[in-house]
């Protein structure tokens, strides 16, 4: 056998796995509502689009640690957001991904995942063979992490140093913590160090966006980019911003980008200066005013006696659990996503590849199958939605989420 031990289970992502089997269902003429795939559905702004093409000649390598300019512009975006980087604490490379792939090999110690989380932290200790110890969450807790199951997993550890990846606007439930500062002072307390995976901090509903890193920025590694909040995701392009606490990790990082990617795409940087620098509150406002009423009316129409769920608070995510009305029908969330798939056309990821147990019967909802740029071209940036803008713009998101309770009714009587 010329496969590792450790990789013979390996799997591919499952979200992309689903985007791939739903382009091969739609080729094949098959109605499908696209909910599996975590993509934004908005353009990228033309004027950065235009910075990407009038850069497309720049040819040659940049340094490994990304084009001096475009730290400086990524530091000087995150010091007006209150945080504490400088350009010397910023990596670029090519996605987010990548750069926590390389987090994980670098790292010595035990790795804490909170659960539910992001489908590839988990495979990529895997891979790494680091020791991972889960934390479950409960929806009572916004499926977030406490105090009290911080200082469990921290007690349980020792003195390991140990590595702890929170994301919010969380994916998958689309929630934020409810005591940011608690939670950091916590963190601070018993050493952790933090990756604080922000991807979708634009994307936040409510208020301004508490980091950890306002809290504990001397422990808190940030990582963000491109493909969420600029709707660049296949640009592959994002950030580490590492504390000066913590630079044996930059400096590894740094070298193993050397050795790995070695330089993100010459055009893609130069065209990610103009992301930062430019002024896009009004393609954000619109953006996180179209998918908070979207998130409104999925809530509202899943929010029934059976089924539970928590109002998302940023992204482009919602987590229904149909446990108490189809338990008696399904063995595992995929079980019944593959069902719910065959039976309606509607593609959702289940609850188990984002580390739930198989028989508890969540299911990730993605609620981006809609033309971003007519939906952004049809409103102000102040507008209030109504549910007629929803269906008029968003009809297959509607349609599939009222497929769902249909058929999740009817299995049910």
């Amino acid at each position: 056998m010329y496969i590792k031990n450790h990789l013979l289970d390996l799997k591919p992502s499952s979200t992309l796995a689903i985007n791939e089997k739903t382009k091969l269902l739609e080729k094949n003429g098959t109605k499908v509502y696209k909910f599996g795939f975590g993509q934004s559905p908005f353009p990228v702004p033309n004027e950065i689009v235009n910075e990407l093409s009038n850069n497309a000649s720049k040819k040659n390598y940049l340094p490994s640690k990304g084009l001096l300019e475009l730290r400086e512009s990524i530091a000087k975006n995150l010091r007006c957001k209150k945080y504490k980087f400088d350009t010397n604490n910023i990596i670029i490379g090519p996605g987010t991904k990548e750069l926590m792939f390389l987090l994980q090999v670098a790292f010595e110690g035990d790795i804490v995942l909170p659960i539910p989380s992001w489908v590839s932290y988990f495979p990529q200790a895997l891979i790494n063979r680091n020791k991972v110890h889960f934390i479950q969450t409960e929806i009572q807790d916004n499926w977030h992490l406490t105090e009290n199951k911080i200082k469990e997993v921290s007690d349980k550890i020792g003195n390991k140093e140990k590595l702890i990846i929170i994301n919010y606007p969380n994916n998958p439930s689309g929630t934020n913590p409810k005591k940011i500062e608690n939670l950091s002072n916590c963190l601070k307390e018993y050493n952790f160090i933090v990756l604080a995976d922000e991807i979708y901090s634009d994307l936040n509903f409510n208020k301004s966006y508490q980091s950890i890193s306002h809290f504990y920025p001397e422990g808190t590694i940030v990582s963000n980019g491109l493909s969420k909040w600029c709707g660049a995701g296949g640009w592959r392009l994002g950030y580490f911003a590492i504390p000066g606490d913590l630079n044996n990790l930059n400096n590894s990082i740094s070298n193993l980008a050397t050795e790995t990617f070695s330089a993100v795409a010459s055009p893609i940087q130069y065209a990610a200066i103009k992301a930062y620098e430019s002024n896009q509150e009004d393609y954000l406002s619109k953006s996180k005013i179209i998918l908070r009423k979207i998130a409104e009316e999925a809530y509202k129409k899943l929010n029934t006696n059976k089924i539970k769920v928590i109002m998302p608070e940023g992204g482009f995510y919602i987590m229904p659990d149909f446990s108490d009305l189809l338990d008696k029908y399904f063995k595992s969330s995929e079980e019944m996503c593959n069902q719910l798939l065959i039976d309606t056309g509607v593609a959702v990821l289940p609850g188990s590849d984002f580390g739930f147990k198989k028989n508890k019967l969540i299911c990730r909802l993605s609620y981006v199958d809609f033309d971003g740029e007519k939906f952004l071209n049809s409103i102000k940036k102040t507008e209030i939605l109504e549910t007629e803008h929803i269906n008029k713009f968003a009809p297959k998101v509607m349609e599939g989420i009222d497929k769902i309770i249909e058929w999740s009714s009817k299995l049910s009587k």
